[in-house]
């Protein structure tokens, strides 16, 4: 037996290591620090992403941790990426749910700072414009599966996510990208 099979796949040992500070967790809620850390920033530009207010981004932010700290006992084993995803997804969603409001016109000039050089800032701007048009156009389902894999989750995270199996959200996904594929080739 090789070394790499004596100590299983690194992914193996990720979610070895996660369901660790999961238990740990539940017994002593600081020993959920470390997890936090690994998952605060992707899980903020996920909110981000959907919302489209850092306020309301950090706001849902924190919901998900604090919904995610009152639920430990009840994750299961699996994915603690996507199962943490589950619960950002369903936040954003009642978020949007409840805020289809008109935003004050002070907002329209918020730009924030990216680091990045006008140019590069206004060509990155518009594909995000374009983005943001094709994702409007698509269903809530596929609007959500292709947000998800944005945020860095494989399609068996996304499955568990969204409570579906692999193979519909493999179709999902296609029929999205196909969608957004023939909207992006008619503003070309």
């Amino acid at each position: 037996m090789t070394e790499l099979q004596e100590r299983g796949s690194p992914a193996d040992t990720d979610r070895e290591d996660e369901w660790a500070q999961v238990q740990a967790a539940i017994v002593d809620p600081a020993a959920f620090d470390p997890l936090y850390q690994r998952y605060v920033d992707p899980i903020f530009r996920f909110c981000y992403r959907r919302l489209g207010f850092r306020e309301e981004a950090e706001d849902a932010t924190s919901v998900t941790f604090a919904k995610a700290m009152r639920s430990l006992p009840s994750f299961r084993g699996g994915s603690f990426r996507a199962w943490l995803f589950a619960i950002a997804d369903r936040t954003t969603l009642d978020r949007l749910r409840r805020s289809r409001r008109e935003e004050p016109l002070e907002t329209a000039s918020f730009v924030p700072d990216t680091g990045e050089t006008p140019e590069e800032f206004a060509i990155n701007e518009e594909a995000r414009l374009q983005l943001r048009a094709a994702l409007a156009v698509l269903t809530t389902d596929q609007r959500r599966a292709v947000e998800l894999r944005l945020s860095g989750l494989d399609g068996h995270e996304i499955a568990q996510a969204m409570g579906r199996n692999r193979n519909a959200i493999d179709a999902l996904q296609h029929r999205a990208l196909e969608r957004m594929r023939r909207i992006m080739a008619k503003e070309s």
